[in-house]
């Protein structure tokens, strides 16, 4: 049932190129709350100046137009809760800090990092837990002033309660974690600078988040965030602590979590190689939520009708890059054939492809787009597809030559090119008459008789449907090609 009361946040770092995983949170996201009639907020945690850049924001954005995703609040759009970056948050954060540590929800904890590792290197030892162990939870005011004198630095951290914390997860069910489990944790460095455990919590507070959806390698931090939210709401921050949801890893190979150094988590890559947005979010939707049993290829229009967040599965999801492209491909197979037609253009030209644009006949392209679109399963696929249409020579494939021009090919070629010769070049069905003749002359069926004719005229074994191919190249360019053939075997 709708409910647009919904508000869910994609709150990525810009960090490097976009991450598949991070694009599936953000299309989980962006389709509950369309499914629901509610708000949808893109907000950038932009805080670690040391990995964050200008540059990777840009391409953020542009990665979300491209995908088709729109947001209701965030950057460029504006909203009631601006700013939308957390570098120009950070006298909220202050603000906040200060109010926690007022009301004695948070302390400053003057502990060195050397005594940390060697309290904890103890903790392990005596098989406890190895979390912060409280050490300046309840500090004097003669003990702080002694610390300063010493001119030891402070982080300011959150004071956990002393109770088990249970919440129900919206994929995992009910989940409780212990006291010994959840200690104490920063939220402000010693430089002032706040921490991710707190910008996070209070922006989804701020900005009256009600479902936070995000990765499994989060769900330790839920029980912090949760303590956080009713210390937030007790100082009248918060209106209420929004519901968790955990979605699953996304496995690459050896059942190991996709990471950013994996080749294929690269969004980019896909772009580059022509997925169109909707088979990649296709494919991507499928990595935890299923649309139905007998159902893999739906619009996003479909999706976003049926998803909602009780269908995502608690188990991890592999990615299969050849279920990727298969899918990729059916949607090519879907779209209008004027818009495969223009899709393909950038393929088409520099830097892409190998001939000069003066080269590119945009009829003979509009011509055989057809016929091409049924055969690739990405769009820069097409260049290939394609390029012995605009080549001046067909490409020089030795393998393809050497597969093709066995027997006695000279012979075939020359009965060939003269029953060609003779052809109609304006029906596909007489050129295919001419070489299924021509190799009935020499013992041979379509199959065998019409490879060395490809090779000479396209360069491949593989390829678009040749008599097609023919006609639209047309009689002399093809004759010419096969003219070369006869040459080049003769040599």
């Amino acid at each position: 049932m709708a409910n647009a009361n919904v508000r869910v946040r994609f709150c990525p770092s810009p960090t490097g190129n976009p991450h598949v995983g991070l694009v599936r949170t953000a299309l989980f996201n962006w389709a509950f709350a369309r499914h629901h009639g509610g708000t949808f907020v893109f907000r950038i945690e932009d805080t670690d100046a040391a990995r964050d850049s200008e540059e990777s924001y840009v391409q953020l954005l542009d990665s979300l137009r491209w995908l088709g995703f729109t947001w209701d609040e965030g950057p460029e759009v504006g909203g009631p809760h601006a700013p939308y970056r957390q570098s120009q948050r950070m006298d909220i954060y202050a603000d906040v800090a200060r109010k926690l540590q007022d009301g004695g929800y948070a302390y400053h904890c003057y502990c060195t990092t050397e005594e940390l590792d060697t309290r904890r290197d103890a903790a392990r030892a005596a098989g406890k837990p190895s979390g912060y162990d409280g050490q300046c939870r309840d500090l004097t005011a003669e003990q702080k002033a002694a610390y300063e004198a010493e001119g030891r630095s402070s982080i300011v951290r959150f004071r956990m309660p002393d109770e088990t914390i249970t919440f129900t997860d919206l994929v995992r069910g009910e989940l409780s974690f212990t006291p010994e489990n959840v200690p104490d944790f920063g939220i402000v460095r010693a430089n002032g600078a706040p921490l991710y455990t707190l910008v996070n919590p209070v922006d989804d507070a701020l900005m009256e988040i009600t479902h936070v959806l995000r990765g499994e390698d989060l769900l330790s931090s839920t029980p912090r965030q949760i303590a956080l939210y009713k210390a937030l709401t007790e100082l009248g921050v918060a209106k209420a602590t929004p519901q968790f949801g955990h979605l699953p890893y996304v496995m690459g190979e050896g059942n190991k979590k996709l990471s950013k150094r994996d080749p294929e988590s690269s969004l980019n890559l896909y772009r580059e190689r022509g997925f169109l947005p909707e088979g990649l979010l296709n494919y991507l939707s499928l990595l935890g939520w299923s649309f139905s049993k007998d159902q893999d290829i739906f619009s996003i229009e479909e999706m976003v009708a049926k998803f909602d967040i009780d269908g995502v599965n608690a188990n991890p999801a592999r990615f299969d890059l050849k279920k990727a492209e298969a899918i990729n491909a059916d949607h090519i197979r879907r779209m209008d054939p004027k818009a495969f037609a223009d899709a393909c253009e950038p393929w088409l030209r520099a830097p892409h492809a190998e001939w000069a644009p003066e080269d590119f006949d945009a009829e003979a392209w509009a011509r055989i787009a057809p016929h091409a679109q049924t055969r690739v399963t990405v769009l820069s696929d097409i260049t290939a597809n394609v390029d012995f249409l605009f080549l001046k020579e067909p490409v020089e494939d030795q393998a393809s030559w050497d597969k093709a021009m066995k027997g006695e090919p000279a012979a075939l070629l020359t009965t060939a090119r003269g029953n060609l010769d003779a052809a109609d070049w304006s029906d596909p069905e007489s050129l295919k008459q001419a070489v299924l003749t021509a190799g009935e002359a020499h013992g041979l069926k379509l199959g065998k008789a019409q490879a060395p004719v490809r090779v000479a005229v396209t360069g491949r074994t593989v390829g678009l449907p040749l008599f097609e191919s023919l006609e639209i190249l047309g009689k002399e360019r093809s004759l010419a090609r096969i003219d070369a053939a006869l040459a080049k075997l003769a040599a």
